[in-house]
């Protein structure tokens, strides 16, 4: 069903042989991967027309014309929850060729990364007339969809897919490096173990691994790094991290231990990773634990979380007897806020 606006008649539905015969190529869109053109045999004295829906990318599109003064062209994707939710970002060349004659052509000046939710976000008012046959050409050089993360916009055609398989691809060889010992230069020797591990890859995602290979310490002349805290499981965890090969589960399983080599190797993004996952399972079996991790490797939200766990909800009173032994071993500061914690819930009854 179609609206179609005439001087000669009020706007109202038409069906698929609509107002002044049309039928549905006057409304059809023909499109190849990354063109769309929609032909007008006669606008004739109708006032508004928009086209049927055509796929570009993700998104269905219309394009539309209204003429009163002068004529506008507009061009939007169709309303879904996809369009709400993650609207195109397109950069596009759009033009009206006089199909007539000296193919006469006009030319919107290039848009370049414009976010398109509504039938407002692009108009394109053209001053000159129009008579005759004519086409309406847009050629979408890119389309974009906002990242997850609050990073860069992506792109969904070749460029972001080249750059997420190069990442993918990279990643699956570094993890090889380490799995196959592929050119292993260095060895991290651990309480129950040793790996293999390359001085360029630590160093890059470690400052404390740079300082220590840029200078003539004992580690740069021998190859040998000696990490006696560490497990030979909690080390391979840490490695698979730094290569970008860790599973989730081996990520659960060794996140304290992960936590404690982030904080000793100054590696940012795990210390954060860590901090975010032990937000998550916060129980009365762990979180006298976690507590002192909070407090050791100064992760505020994962204190204020385990304090609120213990105190406003009522869970010290549960691990009674394992609170009793915590506090014989605890930080001072640590038991000073606990009980100032404690002090502030009473007021509150």
């Amino acid at each position: 069903m179609r609206s179609e606006h005439c001087g000669i008649c009020q706007p109202g539905k038409a069906g698929r042989v609509s107002v002044g015969g049309m039928s549905d190529s006057a409304y059809r869109v023909e499109t190849t991967s990354r063109l769309a053109q929609w032909r007008i045999d006669n606008l004739a004295s109708c006032t508004y027309r928009k086209s049927d829906p055509f796929k570009i990318g993700k998104w269905n599109w219309h394009l539309s014309l209204e003429k009163n003064r002068v004529l506008y062209v507009k061009l939007y994707p169709e309303i879904s929850n996809l369009t709400r939710d993650n609207p195109p970002i397109a950069s596009f060349i759009i033009r009206v060729v006089c199909s007539v004659g000296d193919r006469k052509t006009l030319t919107h000046p290039e848009i370049t990364n414009k976010k398109l939710k509504s039938n407002e976000d692009f108009v394109w008012a053209i001053e000159v007339p129009l008579t005759g046959k004519f086409i309406i050409d847009v050629e979408f050089l890119d389309l974009k969809t906002a990242s997850g993360d609050g990073g860069e916009p992506c792109s969904i055609w070749a460029e972001g897919l080249t750059q997420k398989r190069s990442n993918a691809t990279a990643l699956a060889s570094l993890g090889r490096m380490l799995t196959e010992g592929i050119h292993t230069d260095i060895m991290i020797n651990v309480s129950d173990g040793s790996i293999g591990a390359h001085r360029a890859i630590l160093a890059a995602r470690s400052p404390v691994f740079r300082s220590m290979f840029s200078h003539d310490l004992k580690e740069k002349e021998l190859s040998t790094i000696n990490i006696s805290d560490m497990s030979i499981d909690a080390c391979q965890a840490f490695l698979n991290y730094i290569y970008g090969n860790i599973g989730h589960e081996e990520f659960l399983n060794n996140r304290l231990a992960l936590l404690h080599a982030a904080d000793k190797y100054d590696i940012s993004d795990l210390k954060d990773a860590c901090h975010e996952s032990l937000l998550e399972d916060i129980d009365s079996k762990n979180v006298l634990e976690r507590l002192q991790n909070a407090s050791l490797y100064q992760l505020p939200r994962l204190k204020t979380s385990c304090m609120r766990y213990l105190v406003k909800f009522g869970k010290i009173y549960d691990i009674r007897d394992d609170f009793n032994a915590f506090l014989l071993s605890a930080d001072r500061d640590l038991i000073a806020e606990i009980f100032h914690e404690v002090l502030n819930a009473w007021k509150g009854f």
